[in-house]
């Protein structure tokens, strides 16, 4: 079934978060690329398989701030190499596959599952302290969205923040978490703000206990060029790669739900920090 966004109106802030999750459960029949996040009202209608298709979200309110929150990934990728392979702008002038089936334990718990309990979480963090949340996603049974889609997101919704939600799969030696941002940067939410997003979402993760990554980036943060996702960002945006799940010591943390929420309430105080009073 295609993926729907979810918006909710609360008086607050706006952030966008962006998250990639992984490998997946069975497919449904007709998978179809889930949309980017529209600041319109539109009703559900069926999209065929590899097209966007509209959903159901609603207009931001004029005074609302907005979050977007984008768990990674989508349980239904592994099911639409098709879809999921084509090729789609990177922001650096060239491209890459639309998504990717992430990641996941060695015993099997996937990351776009995690990215996803874990995007619900800060959810519902932000949205009792009165910021209004977009997700670029509503379930985990869905293909896509493609990256360049996440990558505008942000704007769509008019958010103050992005933040998307991953876990990484590196060598079993690696641990620790690190927060990536577009760099050399190529706008001016790129050059400053997203920076200090994502020092504010490093500083929050190291503060609830966290190791900074030893395997990628320096002291927890990690500039890309390769991630269309920050690339095409015109709005402040990081992305957090909360722990290496190929490590048994971290597989342990991201496999409970106390770990999961641990790591929601770290990127949700990281969220508010970089948002203000």
């Amino acid at each position: 079934m295609p993926a729907q966004l979810r918006s909710l109106l609360r008086p607050g802030t706006v952030v966008a978060v962006l998250a990639l999750a992984a490998c997946s459960p069975t497919p449904p029949a007709t998978p179809s690329v889930a949309p980017a996040v529209p600041t319109t009202v539109a009703g559900p209608t069926s999209a065929a398989p590899g097209s966007p298709s509209p959903s159901t979200t609603v207009s931001a309110a004029a005074s609302a701030r907005v979050v977007v929150l984008d768990p990674g990934h989508n349980g239904g990728n592994a099911g639409a190499p098709a879809v999921i392979n084509r090729q789609v702008p990177d922001g650096r002038g060239g491209t890459k596959a639309c998504n990717t089936t992430g990641t996941s334990t060695d015993a099997g718990y996937a990351e776009h599952a995690f990215t996803f309990d874990v995007a619900q979480r800060v959810e519902q963090r932000l949205s009792a302290r009165g910021v209004r949340v977009v997700l670029t996603r509503t379930d985990d049974r869905g293909v896509g969205p493609c990256v360049d889609e996440r990558g505008r997101a942000g704007d769509q919704a008019g958010a103050d923040a992005v933040v998307s939600i991953h876990a990484d799969g590196a060598a079993p030696s690696g641990t620790g978490f690190h927060v990536a941002y577009s760099d050399p940067p190529l706008n001016a939410a790129q050059r400053g703000p997203a920076r200090t997003l994502a020092t504010d979402l490093r500083d929050s993760l190291s503060a609830a206990g966290f190791p900074r990554s030893t395997y990628i980036g320096r002291d927890g943060l990690s500039p890309r060029t390769d991630l269309a996702g920050l690339n095409l960002a015109t709005r402040p945006t990081a992305l957090v790669e909360c722990a290496n799940m190929r490590s048994a010591a971290e597989a342990a943390v991201v496999t409970s739900a106390a770990g999961r929420d641990r790591y929601a309430a770290a990127i949700a105080d990281g969220i508010l920090r970089y948002l203000g009073p």
